[in-house]
């Protein structure tokens, strides 16, 4: 009697076990299931982001790319006519050429630079170029500019290359900083340095009036041009470093 009651409850705690293992294993199948369901919705909202952003980068590309053009193809092409026009008529008027020369001297300088201006804003062009000499371009035109002076350090190889979207990004971003510094800044003195080894590294550096970043990355409410260039840089995998503080401001941006 007493052996059929141990065996009684003997089963008895076994079954109930095999019920609760039975049920935790329910419940970590459940808990696995909702995880790899979160994951997939979390991934397929990266996947839209992603999507979303690239979207708006090729829509911007698409519109500098028909700027460019417009640039290049009319305004390019009436400044060759205005200045050819000049030209013909110091021909037929030779007693007034010394009043044109200025004039000349003008259209031909404005020629110049929306022709530079055209390039910096044709992405096909600036793959075509190489990132480095885009951005020693666009250096050089922002020395012809006065508005500061501009130091440019480089020991980059050339040969080193990066993925075409990349290289627009990369470029898009060093406008972006430099804009920001024309407008902003108030600086006498921009350091811009290049590095490809180990990893590529672009860093743009003032000795403008600075701003406190910290409280704007807490307070959640960046300008503009600081969204961009972080939300550039993560669009391409590259790392965004910001410094600033009144004595000027530091942006890096490298590969991870």
């Amino acid at each position: 009697m007493q052996d059929n009651v141990a065996f009684g409850i003997i089963v008895s705690i076994l079954l109930v076990s095999l019920i609760i293992l039975f049920c935790a294993l329910i419940i970590k199948l459940y808990i696995r299931k909702v995880k790899n369901y979160t994951k997939l919705i979390y991934e397929k909202d990266l996947d839209y982001e992603r999507t979303l952003k690239q979207t708006i980068l090729e829509t911007q590309e698409q519109l500098l790319l028909n700027v460019s053009r417009e640039l290049h193809d009319d305004a390019g092409q009436q400044l060759t006519y205005l200045n050819f026009m000049v030209e013909h008529l110091k021909y037929d008027a030779p007693e007034i050429t010394p009043g044109l020369d200025n004039l000349s001297n003008a259209l031909a300088n404005l020629s110049n630079s929306v022709r530079r201006m055209s390039h910096s804003l044709n992405g096909q062009m600036l793959v075509q170029q190489n990132i480095i000499r885009a951005i020693q371009a666009e250096t050089q035109r922002l020395t012809q500019l006065n508005a500061f002076k501009v130091n440019f350090v480089t020991d980059a190889d050339e040969t080193k290359s990066l993925a075409p979207n990349a290289q627009i990004v990369i470029f898009r971003i060093f406008q972006e900083i430099t804009n920001n510094i024309l407008k902003y800044a108030n600086a006498t003195e921009v350091t811009i340095s290049i590095k490809t080894e180990p990893r590529f590294k672009f860093t743009v550096s003032d000795n403008g009036c600075g701003f406190d970043y910290q409280a704007i990355k807490v307070s959640g409410s960046k300008g503009m041009g600081l969204a961009n260039i972080e939300n550039r840089a993560a669009l391409v995998g590259m790392d965004v470093r910001i410094t600033s503080s009144p004595a000027g401001t530091t942006v890096c941006v490298s590969e991870k």
